[in-house]
């Protein structure tokens, strides 16, 4: 049984910014870690509540952060980003 999706404002934002063919990337890998939440690994430190599940998109790893709610079965969408600065990024939110 799967998980349903959230998105967050920040991820609603950054997401209307990429490509059609990135966005199709992106969509995939939502559903994938809606079907299977263990997908991603697990932070620790400041963002111990944040999973990361990572993927290629046109030569490039691109990571998508979210965080679980077991009790409701929903998975908030929380970040989406190239690996370059994608931490720092959400340290500062």
């Amino acid at each position: 049984m799967s998980y349903t999706l959230k998105q967050t404002r920040r991820f609603a934002r950054a997401y209307k910014k990429l490509q059609p063919n990135l966005a199709a990337d992106v969509d995939r890998a939502a559903f994938a870690v809606a079907e299977n939440p263990s997908l991603g690994a697990r932070k620790k430190g400041d963002l111990a509540r944040l999973y990361v599940f990572k993927f290629r998109s046109q030569g490039q790893c691109y990571l998508l952060g979210y965080s679980l709610d077991d009790s409701v079965r929903l998975i908030y969408l929380e970040a989406i980003g190239p690996h370059e600065n994608f931490y720092r990024d959400l340290k500062r939110s």
